[in-house]
């Protein structure tokens, strides 16, 4: 368990440092305001096409090895960048190898812990997650502004790219250590149908469509919110690209704190009832908007990781119960993961258009703070298993 943080904590470090490293590629370029959430639209478009087949992959293999696999594709986006590929294409390769790590990841744990202990579990999965939201962008701000060392590399975006490549690959070294599981057979059905059913399966459950909707909106919400935070510190508060990735920071230490709340007094029998602090979540981001001072806006974001992290871990802790109960975990997951990316997809196109609208930015944050609200209402009756929606 303790490989798997590790891997997971340097994963996901690498991947916000080269977030913020490939905006600074793109400002490089001169490119579109439209094309900052491209970035992350090439990853989820891979996630989204590949998720029929990720869940198979991750289970015909011991999924350490996929990891580590995994981790070495990463290495080799960050070449790319280095050598002056553009963004878009060099997180769409990204994505493509990076599309089996989250059934990777995930399905392990149903196989390293037991079920009594997924809330616990996913929580330390979570925190090193955040923790890596939180040093993540700090250190891609660290490394455009460290002076060119490496022979070859003439700006220091591309030298921060290789940078963040060795991080992927100690990831990689750590993944080796990740203890051994059995593969699965191969399953004999066409992937895509037996994805359907699998899908078909998790949706129609009663827990399981509610977890998954949740964690589905959730990350969705925060795929958005990653590039909207930015995009509202610069025209708002007048922050640099390093001083607003200082804001994702506070949003990061607050699910943080929000994934150690859950951990300690939700047990996984008890997830359905945090689904009121949905509600709370949107009003958070609806008031985040409304912030016209640094330290206001550190508090109102610190706020909103702190309730999505009090939803966010249970729901997902949940619905790998569901998951593993109904399929095999890394099949789960891949759905998870495909309903997680399509709406990150569609949610990311929207703000995409409302960029090239030129709509304001703090009337997109409130628009997206009521949208949380309004799709959480329809799931209040189950706290106490009273109806569907």
């Amino acid at each position: 368990m303790r490989a798997l943080l590790g891997v997971q904590l340097l994963g996901a470090l690498a991947d916000n440092a080269l977030l913020i490293v490939a905006l600074a590629l793109l400002a490089e370029r001169g490119a579109q305001d439209w094309m900052a959430p491209s970035l992350r639209i090439a990853l989820y478009l891979s996630y989204v096409l590949l998720a029929p087949f990720a869940g198979t992959l991750a289970d015909s293999m011991p999924k350490g090895r996929l990891i580590v696999l995994v981790n070495l594709a990463k290495l080799g986006g960050c070449i790319l960048l280095a050598a002056h590929a553009h963004p878009l294409f060099a997180f769409g390769a990204i994505g493509l190898a990076g599309v089996c790590y989250g059934p990777a990841k995930y399905g392990i744990l149903t196989e390293l812990v037991p079920a009594a202990d997924l809330v616990r579990a996913n929580a330390g999965i979570e925190i090193a997650t955040v923790a890596a939201m939180l040093g993540g962008p700090l250190l891609g701000s660290a490394l455009l502004d460290a002076p060119l060392w490496i022979a070859g590399l003439h700006t220091a975006p591309r030298q921060a790219s290789l940078v963040v490549g060795v991080l992927c690959a100690v990831a990689a070294l750590l993944a080796a250590a990740i203890p051994a599981t059995a593969p699965g057979a191969a399953p004999r059905a066409h992937p895509l149908k037996r994805f359907h059913r699998q899908l078909a399966a998790l949706w129609r459950d009663p827990q399981g469509k509610v977890s998954i909707a949740v964690t589905t909106l959730f990350w969705a919400v925060a795929a958005v919110l990653q590039f909207l935070v930015i995009r509202w510190a610069e025209t708002v508060l007048k922050l640099p690209l390093g001083g607003a990735a200082v804001l994702l920071c506070c949003l990061a230490a607050g699910v943080v704190a929000g994934s150690l709340l859950a951990a300690r007094f939700v047990a996984a029998a008890e997830a359905l009832r945090v689904l009121p602090v949905g509600i709370v979540l949107g009003s958070a981001i609806v008031l985040t908007g409304q912030a016209s001072s640094l330290w206001a806006a550190c508090g109102a974001l610190c706020a909103t990781g702190i309730v999505g992290g009090i939803l966010m871990v249970p729901m997902n802790a949940l619905l790998q119960q569901r998951g593993a109960a109904l399929m095999k975990p890394g099949a789960s997951i891949a759905v998870q993961a495909f309903s997680e990316n399509l709406a990150s997809l569609v949610l990311l196109a929207v703000y995409g258009m409302l960029l090239a609208a030129r709509a304001p930015v703090v009337t997109i944050i409130t628009g997206f703070g009521l949208f949380v609200m309004a799709s959480m209402l329809p799931m209040q009756g189950h706290r106490h298993g009273q109806r569907d929606f």
